[in-house]
């Protein structure tokens, strides 16, 4: 009886006891959403491009605040979704963020009071800058000698970036068009901008944007570099591949390039970002994303903001790379109409082909199995296999009912031949015109 008795009052204990999540550091208090909203407020006030929205914005954050609409949260993540759900629905503005995110924070308060903290916060971002390879995510020449960046990012252009951006330009200076990819670009900074879109023009400057600075009440401008190291192109077709993620900066670059006629936009309104700022600290927990600036364009006199960029070819985004292909070789074999432009039909056909999957039956494929000379086609798990002398063996790819390619081997392709209803043979068919044939000689 005197245990059960001990064992109760344990119980009791336990029950009333407050739980460990209760004491979880990282939730989040009454008391500090006061703090954070006070705080953000008063950034918002001093600081938001539009002095007007701002004060409409604070008046919904306290009104919000008094009807208890955040009694319940105490998750902090949570905490600052729901304030930027609110300043937004005042606002539109897709930059204004609000984030939990206090090791940031302490990184940047402690860079500025320690030399080497803020040492060892400036290496770390050098080095998230280069495993970023300064957006540079990929550059490569494609068939039918097409240029191809895929840039994540603008970086502000130090000796680093530029560097690297200098060495992806100058691979592509001798491409005949240029696709750049910014479907998966989120924005940067204006400097590495002008940069690259300096390339893709002479020396003679061009006028790219205007931004108003709230702070200064200034409006500074933007131009094109009278000098770049190495090769520019005034000359070359640039396609720019957008998606709805397309934004901030990645959309000052496509809308300056529209509206100067200088490129094709394809893929996906972008999503509608004009306003430039940055982050700021709000409590040793919680920061802030305001914009303090606004992008004017020159020749439209207004930016993209809440409407996005409009592209000229509208297509899904997982769709903008083949259509650009394609577009940049037509639009190429029609400005050399009547020269020698087999390895560009080569290559559009081959764009074509992947674009439409064509797909055949399974009883079709297994008529072609077989033995052709030193070739051997193979039907296996509902596909060709093509395999020469012993070698490695390649998966067929069809382009029609009777051409295949393989994706290893791009500069060659298979056509059977057919005679009397009956697969004779196997012609190799290759990027510079060359044929060869092999008979078949077994199934």
């Amino acid at each position: 009886m005197k245990m059960l008795r001990l064992l109760l009052i344990v119980l009791l204990c336990g029950a009333v006891l407050p739980s460990r999540a209760q004491y979880d550091p990282e939730r989040i208090s009454k008391q500090e959403h006061q703090e954070v909203i006070d705080s953000i407020t008063a950034i918002l006030e001093a600081n938001y491009v539009f002095p007007e929205v701002a004060l409409k914005m604070n008046d919904h954050l306290r009104k919000r605040l008094s009807d208890n609409a955040y009694r319940k949260v105490n998750d902090p993540y949570k905490f600052a979704e729901m304030l930027t759900e609110d300043i937004r629905s005042i606002s539109k503005d897709l930059h204004l963020r609000v984030r939990f995110d206090p090791e940031n924070i302490a990184r940047r308060r402690n860079a500025s009071i320690s030399a080497a903290d803020s040492i060892a916060l400036a290496e770390r971002r050098l080095r998230n800058a280069k495993a970023a390879n300064y957006g540079f995510r990929e550059v490569r020449i494609l068939d039918g000698n097409i240029g191809y960046l895929n840039l994540t990012g603008f970086f502000n252009v130090d000796e680093g970036a530029g560097a690297t951006a200098r060495a992806a330009m100058n691979l592509l200076s001798n491409a005949d068009a240029l696709i750049i990819d910014l479907r998966q670009n989120g924005g940067g900074s204006p400097s590495m901008i002008q940069l690259i879109t300096s390339y893709l023009y002479g020396p003679d400057r061009v006028h790219l944007n205007n931004f108003y600075n709230r702070h200064s009440d200034e409006i500074t401008q933007t131009w094109t570099l009278p000098f770049v190291p190495g090769t520019r192109r005034p000359d070359i077709d640039v396609y720019v591949l957008t998606s709805s993620g397309t934004f901030s900066a990645a959309e000052e670059f496509s809308y300056n390039l529209r509206n100067l006629e200088r490129a094709t936009l394809i893929g996906e309104v972008t999503g509608g970002g004009a306003h430039p700022g940055g982050t700021q600290i709000a409590t040793s927990r919680f920061t802030i994303w305001v914009p303090d600036g606004r992008a004017i364009n020159p020749i439209t006199n207004t930016n993209w903001e809440g409407v996005g960029v409009e592209p000229h070819i509208k297509v899904p985004a997982n769709e903008a790379l083949d259509v650009a292909k394609i577009t940049a070789l037509e639009t190429i074999l029609k400005r050399n109409e009547g020269q020698d432009s087999y390895h560009l039909e080569w290559a559009l056909e081959g764009y074509r082909s992947a674009k439409e999957k064509v797909s055949l039956e399974a009883g079709t494929m297994q008529s072609y199995a077989g033995s052709y000379g030193p070739r051997k086609i193979h039907f296996k798990n509902g596909a060709l296999y093509y395999q020469r002398e012993g070698n490695n063996e390649y998966k067929l790819i069809p382009m029609s009912k009777s051409k295949f390619r393989i994706d290893e081997i791009p500069y060659f392709r298979i056509q059977m031949l057919e005679e009397g209803g009956e697969i004779v043979a196997i012609e190799g068919l290759y990027s510079d015109g060359r044929t060869d044939k092999s008979l078949r000689t077994g199934k």
